[in-house]
This record gives C-alpha cells, sequence and structure tokens, in this order.
C-alpha cells in the first residue's frame, strides 16, 4: 500500500463470467464470488431488481410470473445490457461499503472471440456503473497470468480455459497470444447436455440447478472402469404421467451425455495444436497445457485429453480463480504488462 493513494486504493479487476461474477480490489485480493444472476421484477414496463449473486440464483428456474431471474451473460458476452449493468454495479458497491473519493478504474477480462461490437458493449457497461477507465484484457493471458505460467518468456505456453460459457484455447509466447480460438462450449452446454440426455433416455425432465448439481457431483469426461461408476438420486418431472418422481443414475450415463462437449473441448485443443509453429510446440511438448476455469474440474478431463494429445495436462492450482487472479496481477503490475491491455476501441 503505497502512500495516501494507495490507501483508498479502489482500482479493481473483474471477471465478468457467464456462471460466477469475480472482483479482485487491487492490494486485497479476490474479496468476491457470486453467480452472475440477477432476479427482477417488472412494474410498469420497467426492470426494478430485487436480488444479486447468491440470493438471485436460488430463484432461477422457480420464479412466479412477476419475477424473472436472468444471467445477463451469454457465453461469455454479454446478452442483457440494462441487467448487466445493474448486476455490475451492484458488485462495485457490495465491494465499496463506504463511498469512495475516487471513480475506480476498472480492468475486465473478455473471451478472445468477443467481436468489436461485444467488447464495446463490455466496456459500455463498466462505464455506466460508475469506472473512471474501463480496461480490457484477453482471458487466455489473464488466465495464464493466475495460473502462474511464465507468460513473459520466450518460450511457448498453452492454457485451456473452459468457462461456463466459452472454452478459450491459447498459446502464449512473450506475453501475447501467438494463436487463440475461442469455441462457444463450457459448463452451460455440458448442462443441457445432461438435460437432454435423461430427456431422450429416461423420459425425466429436470431443472438447470439439478443438472449443475449432478455434473459437480458425479460428472465425468471417460467412461468409469467398471460401466457403471458412482450412483446418485435425483428428482424430476416424469415426462410420461407428468408426476414428479426421484430415479436413480449413474456416472456412466452421465460420461454419454457430456461426451459431445467434451468431444468439442478436445478438438479445439488439438486445432490449436496443429496451428502452433513447430517451434512453440517443442516448448509445448516440454511443458504440457494447463487447464484452467470451472470446467477444468469436471472429473477425468485431464485425462480424456492426455488420451487424445499425447502431452501432459496439469489443472492450475485455483483452476476457478485463475481468470480473477490474472486480471488482479494485471491491475498490479500494469507497467509490465500494459501492452495486453486495451483501453481504448
Amino acid at each position: 500500500m503505497a502512500g495516501f493513494g494507495g490507501l483508498f486504493s479502489s482500482d479493481m479487476a473483474i471477471d465478468l463470467g457467464t456462471a460466477n461474477t469475480l472482483v479482485y480490489v487491487k492490494g486485497r485480493g479476490i474479496i468476491l464470488n457470486e453467480p452472475s444472476v440477477v432476479a427482477f421484477h417488472v412494474k410498469d414496463g420497467r426492470k426494478q431488481v430485487l436480488a444479486v449473486g447468491e440470493d438471485a440464483k436460488l430463484m432461477l428456474g422457480r420464479t412466479p410470473g412477476s419475477i424473472e431471474a436472468i444471467r445477463p451473460m451469454r457465453e461469455g458476452v454479454i446478452a442483457d445490457f440494462d441487467v448487466a449493468e445493474e448486476m455490475i454495479k451492484y458488485f462495485i458497491r457490495k465491494v465499496h461499503k463506504r463511498t469512495t473519493f475516487t471513480k475506480p478504474k476498472i480492468i475486465v477480462c473478455v473471451p478472445h472471440g468477443a467481436t468489436p461490437v461485444e467488447k464495446r458493449a463490455i466496456r459500455q457497461s463498466v462505464l455506466s456503473a460508475g469506472a473512471r477507465r474501463a480496461g480490457l484484457i484477453a482471458e487466455p493471458i489473464a488466465a495464464a497470468i493466475g495460473a502462474g505460467m511464465p507468460i513473459t518468456d520466450p518460450t511457448g505456453s498453452m492454457v485451456v480455459d473452459i468457462g461456463g460459457g466459452t472454452t478459450e484455447v491459447a498459446v502464449l509466447s512473450l506475453g501475447d497470444i501467438v494463436y487463440a480460438r475461442s469455441v462457444r462450449v463450457g459448463g452451460d452446454r455440458m448442462d443441457d447436455g445432461i438435460i437432454n440426455y435423461l430427456r431422450r433416455q429416461q423420459n425425466i425432465l429436470i431443472g438447470e440447478a439439478t443438472a449443475e448439481r449432478i455434473k459437480t457431483s458425479i460428472g465425468s469426461a471417460r467412461m468409469p472402469d467398471d460401466g457403471r461408476g458412482a450412483v446418485m438420486h435425483i428428482r424430476g418431472r416424469d415426462l410420461l404421467n407428468g408426476v414428479p418422481k426421484e430415479i436413480e443414475i449413474n456416472q456412466a450415463q452421465i460420461a454419454e451425455a457430456l461426451a459431445e462437449p467434451v468431444q468439442q473441448i478436445c478438438e479445439a485443443v488439438m486445432t490449436a495444436l496443429e496451428a502452433t509453429p513447430p517451434d512453440l510446440a517443442a516448448d509445448i511438448v516440454d511443458r504440457g497445457v494447463m487447464l484452467t476455469g470451472g470446467g477444468a474440474l469436471l472429473g477425468e478431463l485431464d485425462l480424456a485429453l492426455r488420451e487424445q494429445t499425447g502431452l501432459g495436462i496439469s489443472v492450475a492450482d485455483e483452476s476457478l480463480n485463475c481468470v480473477a487472479l490474472g486480471t488482479g496481477k494485471a491491475l498490479e503490475y500494469e507497467k509490465q504488462l500494459r501492452h495486453v491491455i486495451d483501453y481504448e476501441s
């Protein structure tokens, strides 16, 4: 905390994710991690925000007609502006208990594949929410910095960041992106796969919250060795006679349900490896590939990727927080990382 200015430093880094939003405050680390969900009710055509974050997530799929709970971020970019802006405002206010003297400078990470229009939208929302300046940093760079990869060295590093809406595969060297590919597959697509599978195979309809619980409890990227794996009981609506019921599902069924999104992630990694310049490819053979993001926690995903690519695959220590930590480091070491933060566009 250098000097008087540092004492009231309110600059922050935001990882505006499809599933969760994390806020990192300069000098204090990550101090907020909440679901990117907003609940509001519409009164005379105007939206009044009722709840944001954890409280709103509990309402998803359980609201009466007058209340709506939505996720304003879809596939890593803003899908509903007004609501996203309200959400950012709420999180900024929650981090700053007191009224600060200055408007904060905010760095936000965006998917590499975001279009200029989508980037402008994110910047606009952050500025309207009260930022003095809004910088953008590419998600793969933030993820690599957060995972502690030596990205400023003249050697190739490969990072695969699997978020809620997108998977970013990037090869980095000398502090910048050599090749990157953003595929719109992530945790949400996995949840949808589970919902569709159970609807087709078991004639049972479940909600997003249940699908997410199944994925985190027994989700696996590979078939279990005994052909069955762990089991769990779930409840949903029977589609044949319309009544709620409970059934038992096993890991093998969920592995089958997740096969398609897992395959798409593997293909994105393979495509990136094919497009990598040979010398950097040699470095990646040495160092392997780093998985970050919430999707990296899917059971045996590292093994599935290792089987496909033959490379060493490791999962970052704090894979859920990597992007936020990396964006925060970009804020702390702005001088060294100036070239990766984009303030104008």
